[in-house]
């Protein structure tokens, strides 16, 4: 989760998010480099007393600055596809889960089981237990077998909504009348904390959700004793 002054990406903990977080060293790198060329330029510039009074056109820097932003673009645009790929590919999932969005909580439905649904409220700040995260905790959390895909699907029963975790790399949209749906996978133990991410409402900041991920016997074990 997102601790204080935490001002990067959180640490990730799916194979998504691992190259998400990649992928945006990879572009800050890149800014980094073109500003500091960017101002060093301007400084000479301003700092340059001398003038070449014989130039009147320079087409060979208008032809360098026109052909290397591009080269630079690409070696953006490349990842950033690839990435864009990886997130839409679903690939034999073991796990569905669907979520609806609603003013102001979230419902969940293990869609490969036999009676496994609930509600997810946010537990209020009166009935929080002393080790219990203000605003973030929930009385019945999303349990996950880790080292699995699953798939999500996604829908809402009034408003947007936007179903979103971090951690995970995944935020997926939340229409009514529509099902959106993607995947991820969870490669270690933990709990993963997530909000929702689209104003939908008077209370859009108390609607937050909780992902427990646990190993797959855990996991089989929680579906037998809630079934």
């Amino acid at each position: 989760m997102a601790t204080w002054s935490n001002l990067n990406l959180q640490d990730s903990a799916s194979p998504l998010m691992e190259q998400l977080n990649f992928f945006h060293d990879h572009s800050m790198m890149i800014l980094t480099m073109i500003t500091t060329l960017v101002a060093y330029i301007m400084t000479m510039l301003l700092f340059n007393k001398y003038t070449n009074r014989f130039l009147l056109h320079g087409q060979m820097i208008e032809i360098i600055w026109t052909i290397l932003p591009a080269i630079v673009l690409m070696f953006i645009a490349l990842p950033s596809l690839r990435l864009l790929y990886l997130m839409d590919e679903i690939n034999e999932p073991i796990i569905t889960l669907k979520t609806i969005g609603h003013q102001w909580y979230w419902s969940y439905e293990y869609s490969d089981f036999m009676n496994l649904e609930f509600d997810s409220y946010m537990i209020p700040t009166n009935e929080l237990e002393l080790n219990g995260f203000r605003l973030l905790d929930v009385d019945n959390r999303i349990v996950l077998p880790m080292n699995n895909q699953i798939r999500i699907l996604v829908s809402a029963a009034d408003v947007l909504h936007s179903w979103t975790v971090p951690a995970l790399g995944v935020k997926i949209d939340a229409t009514p009348g529509r099902l959106n749906q993607t995947n991820f996978l969870i490669n270690r133990p933990g709990l993963y904390f997530g909000q929702c991410s689209e104003i939908c409402g008077a209370n859009h900041s108390f609607m937050p959700i909780v992902l427990e991920s646990v190993p797959t016997n855990f996991f089989i074990k929680w579906v037998s004793s809630n079934n």
